[in-house]
């Protein structure tokens, strides 16, 4: 063979080799939503985008369905697997409907992990909640009490019923109203579905059910925005106060017009980026999830795995007339 022969089968040789290896490098991670076009997950993808170009071998997909439905989801989890995905980190809309698609995608060699709302713990291999369950119940509560210093009827406006970490946050809360909120009388739970049009509809009807309400509280950025806007529409600002967790940029203009006197979040950037820093370390890394783990987010941090290999990444933030400017430019 003459040597410029050679020289091409060395070079041919060579790039596919580096073709094959940058292949094989290329981590496909599914950020897997609630629903599309919420823009708390939106913010949320930023963070995974960052992990991505950060960790530096991560392609993120960012999927989910149109409708905040475990059916919706179960589809695109097998879609998923049939893509041979590496990782899958998803918030899911049913903590039990949604174990069967994933127990599948793990048999296939999927690393699976669950994020902001969680998935029973057979059905994946940890959780991150984006904060302590009891912080968060009590966090709503108390948004609600430091503005009714006399008590007084409040109600929850939640997003699906069988969210994990909204149906989580509502028990922790109703656990500590007797102890340290005995004025605030809860009485009512309704579900908007994470869906702005339903939402709307369960916030009218209970400011129609009950008139003497002094608050609704909403642990979901879709319903938050809903019910102050509500309230701004039927002429309520100052009866009835709107709480919750809320997303700074959607939120800002119900703190400046008074339907809303603070709320409270997570950076959700943050979460996303920790959700794909645990699910790359997992699936690349091979680090193992058991009780006891202390593992990386990242710029963010550590967590350390509880007995349900499940962790909390950071308390959660308040928002009112002091700050929500500077906070509306970040998320």
């Amino acid at each position: 063979m003459s040597f410029l022969k050679k020289l091409l089968v060395t070079a041919a040789f060579s790039a596919a080799m580096f073709v094959n290896a940058a292949y094989a490098e290329n981590v496909k991670i599914a950020l897997v939503v609630k629903s599309l076009g919420n823009g708390f997950f939106d913010a949320a993808n930023k963070g995974a985008e960052e992990a991505a170009k950060e960790l530096g071998d991560v392609e993120v997909i960012y999927t989910g369905p149109t409708k905040a439905t475990a059916e919706a989801q179960i589809e695109v989890v097998n879609s998923l697997i049939a893509q041979k995905v590496n990782a899958i980190a998803i918030s899911a809309n049913d903590a039990d409907a949604l174990v069967p698609a994933l127990k599948k995608a793990m048999e296939r060699g999927i690393t699976v992990i669950s994020w902001d709302s969680g998935v029973a713990p057979e059905g994946r291999q940890l959780h991150l909640n984006p904060s302590d369950t009891g912080l968060i119940g009590e966090t709503i509560i108390k948004l609600a009490a430091d503005y009714l210093p006399e008590g007084g009827d409040v109600a929850i406006l939640s997003a699906s019923s069988t969210a994990t970490n909204q149906n989580a946050w509502i028990e922790a809360a109703k656990k500590i109203l007797p102890e340290k909120f005995p004025k605030i009388n809860l009485v009512a739970t309704v579900y908007g579905d994470d869906d702005s049009a339903k939402s709307t509809d369960e916030a009218k009807g209970l400011l129609k059910s009950y008139p003497n309400l002094k608050a609704i509280i909403a642990p979901t950025t879709v319903g938050v925005v809903a019910a102050a806007q509500v309230v701004t529409d039927e002429g309520l600002i100052g009866k009835v106060n709107v709480t919750g967790l809320a997303l700074p940029s959607e939120f800002k203009k119900f703190i400046d017009n008074g339907s809303s006197q603070a709320v409270a979040l997570w950076n959700p950037i943050d979460l996303g980026y920790s959700a794909i820093y645990l699910a790359h370390d997992l699936a690349v890394k091979k680090e193992e999830a058991k009780p006891g783990a202390t593992l990386s987010i990242g710029r963010v941090g550590k967590v350390t795995l509880d007995d349900t290999n499940s962790a909390a990444m950071a308390p959660p933030f308040q928002f009112d007339k002091t700050n929500i400017e500077k906070f509306s430019k970040i998320y």
